[in-house]
């Protein structure tokens, strides 16, 4: 006779099925996590983010203050200036040499081996206060003795290249992502509306996005951001340009979200809730929108990009951004000649963060898509 056992079997032998009781956003996480390209936009984008949120105490000095200016970036040296190694990291001073450059006539500058500067991280440099609140005067790497360094460089007036474009990301950062928070609500709103009642709703609706879609953005964006006078405060120029991108940003969506809805309006259990005469409003909430936002997260994630490139662009041509703020656009405007392009390339380092992030972005999107939607 068989004899059966009723004892457990071996943990290395038990076959895990865990996948049945996961929710969905934990199977989209699990996803995420196998794409090497998806993770890789997810890190860059929340390096972005605390970048842009901490820049007072990451960037290494003041964006405000001048040293010398057209100043080369400096290299960092594990050597002494007998070329002896060292531990400690240092870059040494930049002085004034006698010699003149031969295109702006200004003083060449050159290292200075007779007074390095010790590198280090958590030193104190100058003060500011962290939001607005928290006074502060250490900063995530710099000089020891609190002396400025200049790793990208500095422009034309010697304030430091890197420390404005970190403190240029939280600008650029916040207008896409105001920009496109305000697309993403208007657009979705308006496109489900239009896509669940459909009839004469949606045919009024859809000749108004037509419209605004047939509207030439950039010279549209020219005319409007120029209407603004050069006296108006800068918080009131900066919110004129996030509602005119916004404006001319949400009917693209809407019309994605339109096209879905109508898709999901003939689907079965959206049929039998109003047979069983739900509300409108719980139809739309409970069925149409949970469904709908898979493609909207992934057309945000997209979008992003887009607004960033068009801030910078706008920002090149004086129709964005105006002192004293600051964004990479802005910073991009020194290198309107090709003289200063070619004499001090340095300056151009604001556009290797704009492609870092409209790749990140761009990667972060791709992974999602995959993710929600893997087949």
């Amino acid at each position: 006779m068989l004899a059966f056992s009723n004892s457990p079997p071996p943990p290395e032998e038990t076959i895990n099925r865990k996948s049945g009781n996961e929710s969905y956003i934990a199977l989209v996480w699990r996803r995420l996590k196998r794409s090497w390209t998806g993770m890789s936009g997810l890190t860059l984008v929340i390096l972005l983010l605390v970048m842009a949120v901490f820049a007072e105490f990451i960037a290494p000095l003041d964006p405000k203050a001048t040293d010398t200016g057209f100043a080369p970036p400096q290299v960092i040296s594990f050597h002494d200036k007998d070329g002896n190694f060292v531990f400690q990291p240092r870059v040494y001073a930049l002085v004034e040499t006698s010699d003149l450059d031969p295109v702006t006539f200004q003083p060449i500058v050159g290292p200075d081996y007779d007074n390095p500067r010790l590198l280090g991280f958590f030193v104190k440099g100058a003060p500011y206060n962290l939001f607005g609140l928290i006074p502060g005067n250490r900063h995530l790497f710099g000089t020891t003795d609190g002396g400025p360094v200049h790793f990208l460089g500095t422009d034309k007036f010697g304030r430091d290249v890197l420390s404005r474009v970190i403190y240029g990301s939280r600008i650029s950062l916040m207008i896409a992502l105001t920009v496109v928070a305000i697309v993403t609500i208007v657009g979705t709103t308006v496109g489900m509306i239009s896509g669940y009642f459909g009839g004469t709703l949606d045919a009024w609706i859809q000749r108004f996005v037509e419209v605004v879609l047939a509207f030439p953005q950039l010279p549209l964006y020219l005319a409007l951001t120029s209407l603004i006078p050069v006296t108006a405060p800068t918080n009131v120029f900066l919110a004129f340009v996030i509602i005119v991108m916004s404006a001319l940003g949400w009917a693209q969506m809407s019309r994605e979200v339109r096209g879905k809805t109508l898709a999901l309006a003939r689907i079965e259990y959206v049929r039998a809730a109003m047979a069983v005469g739900a509300t409108d409003r719980r139809i739309i909430l409970q069925h149409v929108f949970p469904n709908v936002m898979s493609h909207v997260i992934v057309a945000v994630t997209l979008a992003i990009p887009s607004v960033v490139l068009l801030e910078s662009f706008l920002g090149f041509l004086g129709f964005a951004v105006k002192p004293p703020l600051i964004s990479w656009g802005l910073m991009l405007q020194d290198t309107s000649t090709y003289s200063v392009i070619g004499s001090y390339p340095w300056i151009l380092s604001p556009v290797a963060f704009v492609l870092v992030t409209v790749f990140a972005f761009n990667a972060l999107g791709d992974g999602l898509r995959d993710a929600i939607d893997p087949y």
